[in-house]
């Protein structure tokens, strides 16, 4: 049955291609509704706070991903489990993104200083 609940923002792609957005995203809407701690280490996030994260992760990844962290029923263990799956995204997104930005080229100019 597809997702009939709207986005609040796009669901983590089971590549992992927008995890760095993803991440943010989520981390933002997450504090936003006071949610936040859930997803932090040694937190006293209570019972209810802890569902609602929970469902908020889920609501937000790719639908393999769901049947795959289908036993996972807290918050964190989720957050650490796909951060741990695609957080080496920093290491070859980020390198590449500042390299084009550092060389962009706009049209006619040869540099971005001109």
């Amino acid at each position: 049955m597809a997702n009939l609940a709207k986005l609040e923002f796009a669901a983590l792609d089971i590549s992992g291609d927008n995890y760095l957005s993803w991440v943010l995203d989520a981390k933002i809407h997450l504090c936003a509704n006071g949610l936040g701690k859930a997803i932090e280490d040694g937190s006293d996030a209570s019972p209810e706070e802890n569902a609602k994260a929970m469902i908020f992760l889920r609501r937000h990844i790719h639908e393999a991903l769901k049947s795959e962290y289908v036993i996972v029923d807290e918050p964190l263990v989720l957050w650490k489990a796909l951060c741990e799956r695609y957080n080496h995204q920093k290491t070859v997104t980020l390198p590449r993104a500042r390299y084009e930005w550092t060389h962009l080229i706009f049209q006619d100019f040869k540099t971005v200083s001109e």
